[in-house]
């Protein structure tokens, strides 16, 4: 059995680590744009953060309140994902 050097070793492995990177499948991102439903109603995270920023600046929503729904709709545990 031929000894191989470390170097070679290191080099493969990186090579193998950067070759599988980029050969992975890419996934589209789902908050990419804002998507909204046929009502009008926001249908992704970056559609709720858009609507509730923009209600509170008009001054339909409290900061609270948008806080609120962008928590419930696009945190851990929300709706939107």
């Amino acid at each position: 059995m031929k000894n191989v050097s470390p170097l070679a070793c290191v080099t493969l492995i990186v090579l193998a680590f950067i070759l599988g990177w980029y050969l992975k499948p890419q996934t589209p991102d789902p908050n990419s744009t804002a998507v909204y439903g046929d009502t009008g109603l926001p249908k992704n995270c970056r559609a709720v953060i858009a609507a509730n920023t923009e209600g509170w600046q008009m001054g339909n929503y409290t900061a609270a309140g948008a806080l609120d729904s962008i928590e419930r709709n696009c945190g851990r545990y929300g709706y939107s994902w």
